[in-house]
């Protein structure tokens, strides 16, 4: 699989190409089985990594395209596809149940309480989805 570092993701993406747009976090490539479904991979510390060596681009963990009727599931090594053992659904929701649960405790370690003058009868969230919507519209 050969890669290509963008600004924007194509409207038609190619077989055979991971697009990583480093501006967005994101990397998008077809479905290594040839379904055709585009796979969408947020790059972050809760989902998945770039590794670049000059040559080459190795995405990780493995894809689980368990949301998709072909049920893929490979690693991209080095612009390689190495596919990965076919996974029962109790295994594949064990991983959806633990993902979750890592990234909300990632996303809640990098949260910092808000600092308020109203005083000590204020309520104030420290944590969670609506605290981080609060810090993003100023509320």
């Amino acid at each position: 699989m050969r890669h290509a570092f963008v600004d924007y993701v194509p409207d038609k993406v190619e077989p055979d190409t991971l697009y990583i747009a480093l501006e967005y976090d994101t990397a998008v490539h077809l479905c290594a089985c040839g379904c055709g479904n585009e796979v969408v991979t947020p790059l972050s510390p809760a989902k998945w990594a770039i590794t670049y060596d000059g040559r080459s681009v190795s995405l990780y963990p493995s894809i689980g395209n368990w949301s998709y009727h072909c049920l893929s599931h490979y690693w991209i090594e080095k612009g390689q596809v190495r596919w990965a053992r076919k996974w029962s659904k109790a295994e594949i929701d064990a991983v959806r149940r633990k993902d979750a649960d890592e990234g909300q405790k990632l996303f809640e370690e990098k949260l910092e309480p808000i600092s308020t003058d109203e005083g000590p009868n204020q309520p104030r969230q420290s944590s969670g989805f609506s605290y981080w919507l609060a810090r993003l519209f100023g509320r």
